[in-house]
């Protein structure tokens, strides 16, 4: 997360906005500007470029030790200005660096006081009505994301350009790449990290994790297909290319066995790149006896006709392919 953070540095004006990094244009861009500038010239604090450097993180982190904090004027903005950069992709709950994630528990903490400062009431999202503590996301055109109606993405989630999102949910903190299909009833849990290229067909569940902070997220990496129905969850990983067949159910618990070889070895938690996975069952010996737990079992890996058969987003896609599917 450093590189998003000195990225984001970078583009301070001399009061340390962040308008530039998040669109002067955009309100959410002149709120910010706005707020920032207003606490520099109170003198709350003398420099406000990530709220102090890393002031607002020991602000989060700080309130969520002692909730007797939370309601402090600098507690609240530190939570609104988190949630913002969420919102904008600026940061995320968990990335990948030099090829191992890392969640990032402050994050976490800043969603759940989030939470706790909203109040519940009425909102619209055009003829739609709702009455919750989080606005829907608003921008759509100009990040370029597609959204069928009813799909909801709800604020502090981030879609990269060319998402398409089917009548299904996105959570907050969730971040999804560009060029991924969240297809219809299909729901990103809060904090789940979902790669660039993604198909999640319908009926996929991908759980959200939250607290206790600093637990990792569901993460799928680029160009996976997960399959119908399947449910992801407990902080698993799909990793680069993987496909996994509808029914897939994983949890931290739930063994994958790998079957290719001549002996099956057994992991948790982890379904490795490009690698081809099917629902199955393991035997468990439990005091009644033996009996066939659910399993998911690897049994092969990718091939150019694997390919061909999850080129269906491709098609659907509204950006920045020419082509799209009228049907859809």
């Amino acid at each position: 997360m450093l590189t998003s953070y000195d990225a984001m540095l970078t583009s301070y004006d001399e009061t340390g906005c962040i308008g530039s990094r998040l669109g002067a244009s955009s309100a959410m861009g002149r709120q910010l500007c706005q707020s920032v500038r207003l606490r520099a010239a109170s003198g709350v604090t003398q420099r406000i470029g990530w709220m102090t450097d890393a002031g607002m993180v020991e602000l989060i982190e700080s309130a969520w030790a002692d909730p007797s904090q939370a309601e402090a004027p600098e507690v609240s903005q530190a939570v609104e200005q988190a949630i913002a950069l969420l919102d904008q992709g600026t940061i995320r709950v968990a990335e990948k660096r030099s090829g191992s994630w890392h969640t990032h528990g402050w994050v976490q903490m800043a969603i759940l006081l989030y939470f706790r400062m909203r109040e519940a009431e009425p909102m619209k999202a055009g003829c739609l009505s709702f009455r919750d503590k989080i606005p829907v996301k608003e921008d759509l055109e100009e990040l370029r994301v597609r959204v069928v109606p009813p799909g909801t993405a709800r604020y502090g989630s981030f879609l990269e350009p060319g998402v398409v999102l089917m009548p299904g949910y996105v959570n907050i903190g969730a971040y999804v790449g560009t060029g991924s299909m969240i297809d219809t009833w299909a729901t990103v849990g809060s904090g789940a990290q979902i790669g660039r290229n993604v198909h999640l067909s319908g009926g996929v569940g991908i759980g959200g994790v939250l607290e206790p902070p600093q637990s990792r997220p569901v993460i799928v990496e680029d160009g996976a297909f997960i399959g119908s129905r399947c449910v992801l969850v407990e902080g698993v990983i799909v990793e680069e290319g993987a496909v996994l067949g509808a029914g897939c159910v994983v949890t931290a618990s739930s063994p994958i066995v790998d079957v290719r070889g001549s002996e099956p070895a057994v992991s948790r938690r982890l379904i490795p790149a490009r690698c081809i996975a099917i629902p199955g069952t393991w035997p468990r010996r439990f005091p009644a006896g033996v009996f066939h737990a659910p399993c998911v079992m690897i049994i092969g890996e990718r091939s150019d006709s694997t390919d061909r058969k999850t080129m269906l987003n491709d098609i659907l896609r509204e950006f920045p392919l020419e082509m799209t599917n009228p049907a859809r």
